[in-house]
């Protein structure tokens, strides 16, 4: 079967309702995915969206949305969470070091739920700090690769990627070049990974 990319962007709002189910999906579904986090701040930014800022109407939307969502799918969101985070690209550069380490996975789900259960703003170097805490990491030894101009760089390179492809936000699964965007095209993603199609 051909592979299925999730890109995700910590400091995406949806991204926590994919983030948190998605392993359990996987097993259901008997499936795998590989995680890409990458900067939809930059990617959205070039695009000249910005999607609740300034958007009271649309801001009630989102967090009303993911309650009903989050209640699903039995998670135990409190709503609405610190938004938007500060440092974005500090913690998906954590994220990224973190998948070529094998801790990377634990960590995003961590600190979303620091983020969405605890309401410690996810940007923050306390919340960073706490969630690598509990995945057995050093904060002051990985904070400080995590902003080595090495680290930087294959964050941009990442998102460069994503942007190739045409990824525009978060979370997005990718199958063959197809693009399937929100944390409700899980299924029609395998669906394409199986049979070509969406069933």
């Amino acid at each position: 079967m051909p592979e299925i990319d999730f890109w995700y962007s910590i400091g995406s709002t949806y991204s926590y309702l994919t983030v948190m189910r998605l392993d359990d999906w996987c097993n259901e579904h008997d499936t795998s995915v590989n995680w890409r986090p990458f900067n939809v701040r930059s990617v959205m930014s070039e695009q000249k969206n910005i999607p609740f800022a300034g958007k009271p109407v649309k801001s009630a939307y989102m967090w009303r949305d993911i309650e009903r969502r989050a209640a699903k799918y039995h998670l135990h969101a409190q709503l609405p969470a610190p938004y938007p985070i500060s440092d974005l690209p500090l913690a998906n550069q954590v994220a990224l070091l973190g998948m070529g380490d094998g801790w990377g996975k634990n960590f995003t789900t961590t600190l979303y739920r620091i983020w969405f259960e605890e309401s410690v703003e996810a940007g923050s170097e306390t919340a960073i700090s706490e969630a690598l805490h509990r995945c057995q990491q050093d904060p002051r030894l990985i904070l400080a690769r995590a902003r080595s101009p090495d680290t930087v760089a294959a964050l941009e390179a990442e998102t460069e990627q994503a942007t190739k492809i045409g990824v525009f936000g978060a979370p997005s699964l990718v199958v063959r070049g197809e693009v399937f965007w929100g944390d409700d095209r899980l299924d029609d993603a395998l669906s394409w990974a199986r049979v070509g199609h969406v069933i």
